[in-house]
């Protein structure tokens, strides 16, 4: 089997990778679990793709194993695509998903529903030792609610609404959440270039 580093300490992000890296033969090893001290390296890019590379370049080189890294993020339309690239410290805390989701709400509230649309939006990039990279996108439309729904997923999920499937984010099962998200979309180019 082979195995990939997940430049990520995202719980929710490890478990979506490893449940559908798995199945196409890869061990997803967590980069905590190989270098439990290192040091997050800052996310200064203004695009998926910047945060990505860094993140993907930078734990590729501590571990000297292929490395794999996600950056992703809600774009709402009518907000210009914020939070982007600030999802997950939109309300100035990392990681706070109360706090990020009511500044969400705050800023749409004034829109009519038809303007809430957004896309959750996927880069990942594998980086390998040698400087060998692999990148693929992935996006998933929907739209915001103002009443979460569900409790699966995690971050915006729960307000993040597939018109498609009449079902918000958090309440589709993993298998199905895996075939029509970001990442999920993101990760099957991935693995057509991969295989």
């Amino acid at each position: 089997m082979r195995q990939l580093v997940l430049a990520t300490h995202n719980a929710g992000k490890i478990r979506e990778l490893r449940t559908m890296l798995s199945p196409a033969g890869y061990e997803v090893v967590a980069v905590r679990e190989v270098l439990p001290t290192l040091k997050e390296p800052e996310e200064t890019g203004q695009t998926f793709l910047e945060n990505a590379r860094l993140k993907s370049q930078y734990y590729a080189k501590a571990t000297g194993r292929p490395c794999l890294a996600d950056d992703s993020g809600l774009c709402v339309e009518a907000l210009q695509g914020r939070p982007g690239v600030y999802s997950a410290r939109y309300a100035g805390i990392h990681g706070d998903d109360a706090a990020n989701n009511a500044k969400l709400l705050t800023e749409i509230r004034h829109l009519p529903p038809a303007m809430r649309t957004a896309y959750y939006a996927c880069v990942l990039v594998l980086s390998f030792p040698d400087g060998r990279e692999i990148v693929a996108e992935g996006k998933c439309h929907g739209m915001i609610i103002e009443t979460p729904v569900g409790t699966n997923g995690f971050g915006y999920d729960p307000y993040f609404y597939l018109p498609q499937k009449g079902k918000t984010m958090a309440e589709l099962t993993a298998i199905e959440k895996n075939t029509c998200s970001h990442r999920g979309i993101a990760l099957k180019k991935l693995l057509q270039v991969l295989v």
